[in-house]
């Protein structure tokens, strides 16, 4: 009896000897830690090797890895916390003592230069993978492409949009670590949603939490700039058999904003940094709006009421006013969705589409206004329709012009693909676009002539306040203007018409 117990002291004594490490939750902390490092060199070398960028690489290597050596990392000290209470169990006698630190044992020097070497090492890789999970983080891949559903309209419209050479963090972000830590606690938010298709179908716009236009925008573009009068050729191809070219060549008063810099006149004079206009709407997307309060730099306030308008004072104080900045114009400046008409126009001009096929631009633009459950289904009623007209109603064409209808269906189907995106309900009509009033109300959200104050002023609707027509063709032939815009129909009997009644983006209306 004696010798048994004599037998498990020893055995215990013999247990705290053995290191702290030794038991199942620390071995599997490194383990973790280790296969996780050894994937992080093998997918850095992978990425250095592949000479292209793959946001899920990157996400899989920047990210998600380096978590797991984190998480490795921990069980071990934990692991080692729970094996030192579990042997407090023991006499006290029989618990090993922490370790002691002696600089004149050269066994304890020997180990920790190995640990603070070690020490030093993983903190200078933890520090370059911490930056280049920010790089990433912070790049285009990452924020158009991990997200593969739900971002590939926005993705898909920057890649050909003005500013497709500009990171999106540039606008989404900008620069600070205030904005930095709270776009990225929005991120984790929608990754949630991600993760388990809780994502609205289309995303809603304008974004709330948007950072103002004057941390982003600002940045590059200078508001107080005289720009003066800026020519710009508009080409719009007719719906007749011989795809008619109009073209209008109009002189934008772009104006400038600061006085300093030139005149306060033009367009830009909204953005005069000694006015105050804000504006109250009615909806989401900010196209109706019920009232606009002018204050000028002597302190003069004029207040401007929409058609049908009954706002009380009380309303106005509650209602929630939105200072007017470059945004609220240049609504959208990346994402930018084509209508079929102007995408056709475009490709047009651009000599994508053969001008000699008869009726070309009715027929594109009749394809790509069929509401389709799918792309690919879209895709391929795209070619079905376009190699079927053809076909029946011009066989000599089609026989004659074959490589051209071939070229006319791929070039549609492009346009499709860049602008539509039925799986996420999104097409051109979503967005809104408010730069100038032809397929959306636009500048006549307030311009209509119809806002008007108490005392009888209102803001005007002339065409001449923004634009003045330097010149207009039919067919290649001129036609008079007088600097004001000719159009093809006499409008003089319509009182209150706007281009939108009927330029709806997928055809003339027939009202």
């Amino acid at each position: 009896m004696a010798e048994d117990k004599e037998t498990t002291a020893a055995a215990k004594t013999n247990l705290t000897r053995v290191r702290l490490t030794r038991n199942n939750i620390s071995v599997l902390g490194g383990f973790i830690a280790l296969m996780s490092l050894v994937s992080i060199l093998m997918l850095i070398a992978m990425d250095m090797l592949s000479g292209r960028d793959n946001p899920y690489l990157g996400i899989l290597t920047y990210i998600i890895v380096p978590s797991f050596l984190v998480f490795g990392l921990v069980l071990i000290p934990v692991g080692m916390l729970w094996e030192r209470r579990r042997r407090r169990k023991l006499a006290p006698d029989q618990i090993e003592p922490y370790p002691h630190l002696d600089l004149n044992n050269p066994r304890q020097r020997r180990r920790l230069l190995a640990t603070v070497t070690a020490l030093i090492v993983f903190l200078m890789i933890s520090a370059g993978g911490s930056y280049q999970a920010y790089h990433y983080s912070e790049s285009v891949g990452f924020c158009g492409q991990v997200c593969h559903t739900p971002m590939k309209p926005e993705f898909t419209a920057y890649q050909v949009s003005p500013h497709a050479r500009v990171a999106c963090v540039e606008c989404h972000v900008g620069s600070g670590a205030t904005w930095y830590a709270r776009a990225k606690l929005n991120g984790a938010h929608q990754l949630v949603g991600v993760i388990f298709g809780d994502y609205p179908r289309p995303i809603p716009t304008p974004v709330k939490n948007m950072r103002p236009a004057r941390e982003t925008c600002e940045q590059c573009h200078w508001p107080e700039k005289y720009y003066g009068t800026q020519m710009k050729i508009f080409n719009h191809y007719g719906y007749d058999e011989a795809n008619t070219l109009r073209q209008f060549r109009l002189l934008i008063n772009v104006g400038g904003g600061s006085p300093t810099n030139g005149p306060v006149s033009g367009i830009h004079w909204h953005m005069n940094i000694a006015n105050d206009i804000s504006f109250i709407s009615t909806d989401d997307h900010r196209q109706n709006i019920s009232y606009v309060r002018q204050k000028d730099r002597y302190g003069n306030v004029v207040e401007y009421f929409g058609p049908g308008a009954q706002l009380t004072p009380e309303q106005i104080d509650s209602g929630e006013k939105r200072r007017m900045s470059c945004i609220d114009c240049h609504n959208r400046p990346t994402h930018i969705y084509l209508s079929p008409d102007q995408a056709i126009n475009d490709s047009f001009s651009a000599g994508k589409l053969d001008v000699g096929l008869p009726y070309l631009k009715q027929q594109s633009v009749l394809a790509l206004s069929q509401p389709y459950k799918s792309t690919d289904e879209a895709v391929g009623q795209i070619a079905a329709s376009l190699d079927s007209y053809y076909k029946s109603k011009y066989p000599d064409v089609y026989a004659n012009k074959g490589e051209s209808i071939k070229q006319a269906t791929r070039e549609v189907q492009r346009i499709y693909q860049t602008y539509f995106f039925p799986e996420m309900k999104v097409n051109w009509q979503t967005y809104p676009n408010n730069v100038g009033h032809y397929y959306f109300q636009g500048c006549f959200r307030c311009h209509d002539g119809q806002h008007t104050s108490k005392d009888g002023k209102v803001i005007r609707s002339e065409c001449n306040i923004c634009h003045t027509v330097e010149g207009q063709t039919e067919g290649g032939r001129p036609v008079a203007t007088n600097g004001t815009f000719s159009h093809p129909i006499d409008l003089s009997d319509k009182k209150w018409v706007n281009c939108t009644d009927c330029h709806t983006g997928k055809g003339l209306s027939t009202h």
